[in-house]
């Protein structure tokens, strides 16, 4: 019996040591397993400035800490200004350490008189995690040029779609003929739209475009139709489309807010933007660079316009003047400040010597670029001249007062006014070979003019989709 009952203790010894083997063996696995898992689990991939960060700071900050105002004596519109500290002498961006970079720590603090965004609401959790881990990880830069706009250098996805249909038109503040006056561009909601002036029949649609357009150019012996727009407060841009294939060529550039008046010069190779940046910026249109960046308006750029021959650039501004530049070197030749009113349109004669102005002072000023001085007016607007045209023998604008005029440039005399719109005028544009005018108003429509005998020959609402009044019997 003691050898039996050896045996069976034997046994449940050795059947008791397999059992705890087993255990051992399958912890062992499964600690392995873990440890594998994790080694093999994908490193976050850390935190681009230019894509992460950058789109934060564009949206939420620059209308405090930007180009035009720099609260607390802090910019972050671009990333080299972004690392100075402002009048707290508190370093904004401390690499490796959030806790004591200014930046962070405002983003975070409860006190409301501190706290960035001011009067606002306080950034995600999400968005001020971005941050976080950012200047936790080194605070890099990776985008091309450190001095550059924060906006130019956020990578660039595709627009919205525009609406299938638009339940209400968009205000109309950008048309422009095609060279050969078959076609007419109209900036639309995140569009372009290219309509058969002749009919008023809509050809084609052109999408992957800023949310707003308020400036179109045709190229001048050339296959392109810049667009200039962005959205309000956030961001610009001028762009470069095919407007027979209806697709996105090239941005030419990026700002931080919206880009109002573009023009190409008469040879096609630059083209002139100007904007709520209170900047000019003028663009080799081969290459897309941007060649010469001027900034002497102390306020909102409205229009630009190029004289014939190339060699000088006028501007428009909300800061009440109006002045020339030098195209090649884009200094300040000559400035225009009898206005005593915020100017909306400029244009030159076409020999180049005079410059017609107009705005809220509800005149056309007309004026010598060699010495600034006022030489005439063109008078009897009720309402804010918002856009004037000069081309080939007229001067043409459009106004508050719903009325558009043409005036003979060399006599200065009232050759015709254009009546029929039921809400302001803001832009126009004249196709001399065709003898034809083209205004949009407010409410988002378009009219086509013969100037030859001043009548009316097509009406429509440039809202794809659209059912009027009228079109609905």
């Amino acid at each position: 019996m003691s050898n039996v009952s050896e045996l069976s203790s034997n046994r449940s010894a050795k059947a008791l040591l397999n059992v705890a083997l087993i255990l051992l063996a399958g912890a062992a696995s499964t600690i392995f397993a873990a440890d594998t898992a994790a080694q093999n689990e994908p490193t976050p991939a850390p935190i681009s400035f230019s894509r992460d960060v950058a789109p934060i700071l564009a949206k939420k900050c620059l209308t405090c800490h930007g180009p035009e105002k720099a609260k607390g004596g802090y910019r972050l519109h671009i990333f080299e200004l972004m690392l100075k500290a402002g009048d707290d002498e508190i370093a904004p961006i401390v690499p490796g350490k959030p806790e004591q970079s200014g930046l962070y720590r405002r983003l975070i603090t409860k006190d409301d008189e501190d706290r960035m965004p001011q009067k606002d609401d306080p950034l995600s959790a999400a968005n001020i995690g971005l941050i976080e881990r950012w200047i936790r990880e080194g605070a890099r830069f990776d985008g091309s040029d450190p001095k550059a706009l924060l906006t130019s250098i956020i990578p660039q996805g595709p627009h919205p779609s525009p609406p299938t249909t638009y339940r209400q038109p968009v205000p109309l503040t950008a048309v422009a003929f095609s060279p050969d006056g078959r076609e007419l561009a109209v900036g639309g909601y995140h569009e372009i739209t290219i309509w058969d002036p002749s009919s008023g029949k809509l050809l084609r649609r052109i999408k992957n475009v800023a949310q707003r357009t308020q400036s179109l150019a045709y190229q001048p012996r050339g296959s392109f139709l810049a667009a200039a727009g962005g959205s309000p407060g956030q961001a610009g841009e001028v762009a470069l489309f095919n407007p027979v294939e209806g697709s996105l060529v090239k941005v030419l550039g990026t700002m931080s807010d919206m880009v109002l008046s573009i023009c190409f010069s008469e040879d096609g190779t630059r083209l002139a933007a100007g904007g709520a940046d209170n900047a000019i910026h003028l663009y080799d249109v081969a290459s897309g660079k941007e060649q010469l960046l001027i900034q002497q308006h102390a306020d909102w750029v409205l229009a630009v316009a190029f004289d014939q021959k190339g060699g000088h650039l006028a501007s428009a501004s909300r800061d009440r003047s109006a002045r020339i530049y030098d195209t090649k070197t884009g200094e300040l030749e000559m400035t225009y400040a009898d206005h005593g009113a915020p100017v909306f349109g400029i244009g030159f004669s076409g020999d180049g010597k005079s410059a017609y102005s107009g705005g809220r002072d509800k005149k056309i000023h007309v004026w010598n670029i060699k010495d600034a001085k006022k030489s005439g007016e063109l008078s009897g607007f009720e309402e804010d001249i918002i856009k004037l045209l000069v081309k080939g023998d007229y001067v043409f604008s459009c106004s508050a007062d719903r009325l558009v005029r043409q005036h003979d440039a060399k006599e200065r005399k009232l050759v015709r006014t254009y009546s029929g719109h039921k809400d302001w005028v803001y832009t126009l544009d004249y196709h001399p070979a065709t003898s034809r005018l083209a205004t949009g108003s407010h409410d988002g429509e378009v009219r086509i003019w013969s100037t030859e005998d001043g009548k009316l020959q097509t009406v429509f609402v440039a809202a794809p989709g659209y059912l009027t009044a009228d079109s609905s019997k």
